[in-house]
This record gives structure tokens, C-alpha cells and sequence, in this order.
């Protein structure tokens, strides 16, 4: 089951994308504001015309033609990628690979509004547009373009607030950098998405108390376990102590014994030495520092 529209492309340089289509809404916002856009040119054209007489008429239709045709071609073509319209509701127009609109594209996809405008208030255009995941009108079927939502997005955004967890066991690096990862894009990827991906590390996050259904507790156990592996501890997690050596000092609140680290040997301070004693992992992930735990 697919739970969003992300468009994949990969560029010629080996580049992966990931696209998100403008809906009808946008899309719908951003095409009012152009029209009134060019309604007020075209009155500005009309009036300076007025006294031009039988001239003026064939030149208000050849303006007519310029700007209700090639008006959204020239903002196409320049930097942004989109007319004023789209712009203000942040889209822009790609090809199907991502890459800038080319010329031949431009032209196609807006001369081809003619046939998007039938039978009447582009009828076929919105129904083209609702029955695609990539909310294509046949102008951009035929053109290969796509409507995107053009804003910056950040891979590793700040992760949002949640309560530490430590993780269910001892995590090796690449799974401590996956955890950390897959936390930092919460932000931009829908609830659902996010919750799939949290379903995936459930073996890693433990069974702690979360309210919420099973997915929403399993995401909020990924955010937990992000904060815990970048360092964040609550109350009753591990305290870090630097030393000005380079070797750490680590100990757990409530326990009798501390675990300090030296260069990866690890050595149990307390009233007795056993087999089951405290293990060190090395955890640098982030701004993280070095954090001992004991297993259960």
C-alpha cells in the first residue's frame, strides 16, 4: 500500500531525488493568482490601446496571445522555474528526472492547455489530475514535466523533542547511525511513512510504556532512542564525565560500582569482580559521547 506521492527520479550524475508533486489545491492557488496576473495586464494593454482604433484591436489580440500563451513559457524557462503563481505557493516545474524544464517542454505542456481546458473549466485536465498519483494534466503527460513543491528541504533536520530511551540491547555503529538518520527525517516524511520505518527498528527499541497505537508507540520509541544515542539522557540514564587525559569516566546513578573506559579495555570498580560485569560500547554518533550500559 502506498502512503505518499513521492516522485523518485535519478539524475545522469547518479544523484537519487525525491520529488513531491504539487496537488489540485496548489495548484489550483497558484493558477487563480496567475490569471489575475495576466487579467491585469491585459486591461493595462487595453487601455493603451483604446485610441489606436482598428490598429489597436489586432495589437490587443496579439497581445492577448502573448501573454495568455507564452506568459507562464517565459517564467518556465527562467531561474525559478515557475511563474508568479507558483511561485508564491512554492512549486516549480521539473522534467520526470528532476532536471530544469527545457524549452520544447515549456511550449508543449502550455499550448497543450487547450486540450486540458475541455469540455469546460478544465475538466479534463482535473480529472487527468485526480486519477494520477503525480497529479499529471496532459500537458505534462505529454511534455514529461512534473509540478513539485520547489522548497529546501533538509536530509538531517533537527530531531523533534521525545522522551530518552535506551536501546533494547547493545547497537553496533551502523545501526546507531541508521537510528539517528531515519529520526532526523521525521520531520518531512508523513506520520504514516515515519511509523513504518519505526515498525522496521522495533527489535532495537524495546517494549517501554508509550502511549499511542503500536506504530505511533514504535515511532516515539525511535525518537527516544535517537535522543538517547546523541547524548541526551533523562534523570536516571548514565552520567559522562570528561577527563582532561582523553579517557572517560562513565557511572549510573543507584548503582554501587562505576565502569571506566580506557582506550576499549574495560575495568568493573566496585565491591566485587564477576563474570557479569558491566560491558562498554563506544557510541559516537553525532554529537554523542561515549556511553556505558549495562545488559539486562
Amino acid at each position: 500500500m502506498r502512503l505518499d506521492t513521492l516522485h523518485r527520479a535519478e539524475t545522469p550524475e547518479g544523484i537519487s531525488l525525491a520529488l513531491r508533486p504539487a496537488g489540485i489545491v496548489a495548484r489550483v492557488l497558484a493558477y487563480l493568482i496567475d490569471f489575475a496576473i495576466r487579467g491585469a495586464l491585459l486591461i493595462v494593454v487595453a487601455i493603451a490601446m483604446v485610441w489606436m482604433e482598428a490598429a489597436g484591436v489586432g495589437l490587443f489580440l496579439v497581445s492577448f496571445f502573448a501573454i495568455e500563451w507564452l506568459y507562464p513559457v517565459v517564467f518556465e524557462l527562467s531561474k525559478s522555474g515557475a511563474t508568479p503563481g507558483k511561485r508564491s505557493m512554492g512549486l516549480r516545474v521539473v522534467m520526470d528526472s528532476g532536471l530544469p524544464v527545457t524549452p520544447a517542454a515549456s511550449l508543449t505542456r502550455n499550448l497543450l492547455r487547450a486540450a486540458d481546458l475541455m469540455p469546460a473549466f478544465y475538466g479534463i485536465g482535473l480529472c487527468s489530475m485526480l486519477l494520477r498519483p503525480d497529479c499529471k494534466r496532459l500537458g505534462d503527460l505529454a511534455a514529461g514535466t512534473l509540478v513539485v513543491h520547489g522548497d529546501t528541504v533538509s536530509l538531517h533536520g533537527k530531531l523533534p523533542p521525545a522522551a530518552p530511551l535506551a536501546p533494547a540491547r547493545l547497537l553496533t555503529r551502523q545501526e546507531q547511525t541508521t537510528i539517528v538518520a531515519c529520526a532526523g527525517r521525521a520531520p518531512r516524511l508523513t506520520p504514516q511513512r515515519f511509523e513504518e520505518l519505526a515498525a522496521l527498528a522495533r527489535p532495537v527499541l524495546g517494549d517501554a510504556p508509550v502511549k499511542g497505537t503500536p506504530n505511533q508507540a514504535d515511532a516515539w520509541r525511535l525518537l527516544g532512542v535517537a535522543q538517547w544515542l546523541l547524548g541526551h539522557r533523562g534523570a536516571g540514564g548514565p552520567s559522562i564525565q570528561g577527563g582532561s587525559d582523553g579517557h572517560g569516566e562513565q557511572g549510573t546513578q543507584g548503582s554501587q560500582g562505576g565502569v571506566h573506559g580506557q582506550g576499549g579495555q574495560n575495568s568493573a570498580d566496585g565491591q566485587g569482580r564477576d563474570n557479569g560485569a558491566a560491558r562498554q560500547v563506544d557510541v559516537r554518533v553525532g554529537s554523542g559521547a561515549p556511553v556505558s550500559r549495562k545488559p539486562a
